[in-house]
């Protein structure tokens, strides 16, 4: 993008700024321009970086000396510049405002675990795909990504997990505020078992009440009750709370075809992939390993966790193990409701939220206190931001017996889904 070409769209961004009745679309369309003002600029940040990196035996500080920004940023953005480096194509795109910051950030992850030559067959990959990146989410590229990296990698995934088990790390620190810190990394087996440890520690320690000492927004909120959790379990104080195994629902979509999609049969299980083995034709299994892990690894994980199959069909659940309809006994859904919903949700049923299910609540179409039963076709997984808005900012939701969603905004405007396809998210 030429010096010009941003100025104009700052122009324009700064013009629906000062105009008080601007409309949705016009600002949408300066949003836009605002985001691609930021590509723009980090392309130039990028090459300013590198070229101080060349010329500093410390870039990093220089870097977060000039920007008065915290050394891990500065690392961020000197790592964005040397994949943009060997990255030309993908350097001229986010320049040109055709990617985002975060497309690049998403190879700079998936590099990060490589050797040498693994890291620069991706790189020449990751050329090739910038006319992927210029039409995808960075979800949606981040799993192409994965997905290269996988046939590098194409070992039978054990080498990568001892890299992964030998990076495993721990650090404490106490920040300027006088708060301690902490922060990890750790092999996906092990973060497999962390991770249901929080959830359930969460849901049996705060599923009635929360403390006072929740923060008001629902994503904080979640953060603050996870940290709660945490202390909890490492100082032994978390009470008859049970930690519970991890578990797996095995999601049998009888209406998704023949076959069993791509990357049945590899020799290493990613996230939301279809687990290996033959299945019948007509049926489709989504065996939702929250991690990537060898298939020899997953043997045994599944001998630690509970494994459950739901069955479903066009957004019905047809078999779900437990009770499903609770009435009005309980406002709380149960066990079984969640693991049911988890066999057609992979994420907020809102549509375009990313928010993972296990992040969710489960909300009362009819709400509980207009006399809303606690059944699986009254319920409905949203995240915590969303929930907000069903109950505080005047959005309704609505299910049909299919679960086909219609969310009616404030303003009037509509928006419709079809039965949900988790083999499709």
């Amino acid at each position: 993008m030429e010096s010009a070409a941003a100025i104009e769209r700052l122009e324009q961004m700064c013009t629906v700024r000062s105009d008080a009745s601007a409309s949705p679309a016009d600002l949408t369309a300066a949003l836009s321009r605002a985001a691609q003002l930021r590509a723009f600029i980090a392309a130039g940040e990028a090459d300013l970086a590198r070229r101080l990196a060349a010329a500093s035996s410390f870039p990093e500080a220089a870097l977060a000396e000039s920007t008065r920004d915290t050394l891990s940023t500065a690392s961020k953005t000197i790592e964005r510049s040397r994949i943009l480096a060997d990255t030309p194509t993908l350097a001229d795109a986010l320049d040109d405002a055709a990617v985002t910051p975060a497309h690049v950030d998403a190879v700079t992850r998936s590099a990060k675990p490589l050797d040498d030559d693994q890291r620069r067959r991706l790189l020449d990959t990751v050329e090739s795909l910038v006319g992927v990146a210029t039409h995808a989410t960075v979800e949606q590229f981040t799993r192409r990504l994965r997905t290269e990296v996988g046939r590098i990698t194409s070992d039978d995934g054990m080498e990568r997990l001892e890299r992964q088990r030998r990076s495993t790390s721990l650090s404490t620190w106490v920040d300027v505020e006088g708060m301690w810190n902490v922060r990890g990394r750790f092999d996906p087996v092990s973060g497999v078992s962390l991770n249901a440890a929080f959830d359930n520690t969460v849901e049996q320690l705060f599923a009635e009440s929360v403390p006072d000492t929740c923060p008001t927004d629902p994503v904080e909120k979640q953060k603050h009750l996870r940290a709660l959790a945490f202390s909890r379990l490492v100082l032994g104080t978390a009470g008859t709370a049970r930690r519970g195994r991890p578990e797996f629902v095995a999601a049998i979509d009888i209406a998704a075809g023949p076959g069993c999609g791509a990357g049945c049969g590899s020799d290493s299980v990613a996230a939301g992939s279809v687990g290996s083995g033959s299945v019948a034709s007509g049926l489709s299994v989504d065996w939702p390993i929250p991690v990537e892990v060898p298939a020899p690894v997953l043997v045994e994980l599944i001998g630690a966790t509970d494994v459950s199959a739901v069955i479903v069909r066009n957004g019905v659940v047809l078999h779900a193990p437990g009770n499903l309809n609770l009435g009005r006994s309980t406002r709380l859904a149960n066990r079984d409701q969640r693991r049911a919903l988890r066999g057609l949700y992979r994420s907020c049923a809102v549509p375009g939220c990313a928010v993972s299910f296990n992040r969710c609540r489960l909300h009362h179409i009819t709400w509980w206190r207009h006399g809303g039963r606690t059944d699986l076709d009254n319920l409905l997984p949203v995240c915590s931001h969303h929930h907000h808005q069903i109950h505080d900012a005047g959005w309704k939701a609505k299910l049909d017996p299919q679960r086909r969603l219609t969310i009616t905004f404030p303003d009037g405007t509509v928006r419709n889904t079809g039965p949900p396809r988790r083999l499709a998210a």
